[in-house]
């Protein structure tokens, strides 16, 4: 069922005020992209690594749903229309080996991110390519970013050029600079503990 309140200290914003505005990476110019060459690699401890290109993600399997968008600098954007891959497709085509359960995704910027499996399977997580209808333009993420909807959207990583199955946790940019790496929007977690820091 869907929650109809906001996550605690979120307030809504219009979509035009903050969603269709340019959305820097960690890099000053934004990811170049194009059709003809770009590549998603789906690897490390899988049983059958991909090499995607644009016409062959747009091939798979896709779907439509509507969730909020949450930063965690506390704006909050509702009812967005997302298309694109069900990550749980890639999964069952990729089949990870046993103890793969953390999955790192890197960026065309160079920015990283880290999530357990057992979030990443839940059926409003997408690889999505397309926002109310549109394809997604680079400023917001285009070609292809990922949608993580109880997540911060530091995890909803832009620019996806890699998708890496570990048995190992790795941080990802933020979170090795104090965001909290589980992200919970419902629990405010937004920063590591202290103890976490030191």
């Amino acid at each position: 069922m869907k929650k109809e309140k906001l996550p605690p200290g979120q307030r809504e914003v219009p979509a035009l005020l903050r969603w269709n505005i340019n959305h820097p990476g960690i890099v000053p110019e934004n990811p170049k992209f194009d059709p003809k060459t770009w590549i998603l690699t789906v690897g490390g401890e899988v049983n059958n690594p991909l090499r995607l290109t644009w016409e062959d993600l747009l091939s798979l399997p896709s779907t439509e749903f509507i969730s909020d968008f949450h930063c965690v600098e506390g704006w909050s954007v509702k009812d967005l229309k997302w298309y694109g891959v069900r990550f749980s497709t890639l999964v069952h085509i990729t089949k990870p080996k046993e103890g793969a359960r953390n999955v790192l995704f890197t960026c065309s910027d160079g920015y990283t991110t880290s999530l357990d499996l057992d979030d990443l399977l839940k059926d409003d997580v997408v690889l999505a390519y397309k926002l109310n209808g549109e394809y997604l333009e680079v400023p917001i993420g285009g070609p292809v970013r990922l949608v993580v909807p109880n997540k911060y959207a530091y995890k909803s990583a832009m620019w996806i050029n890699r998708i890496t199955f570990r048995k190992e946790r790795e941080l990802g940019y933020w979170e090795k600079r104090g965001y909290s790496d589980s992200a919970d929007i419902w629990k405010s977690d937004r920063f590591a503990s202290r103890r976490r820091l030191t």
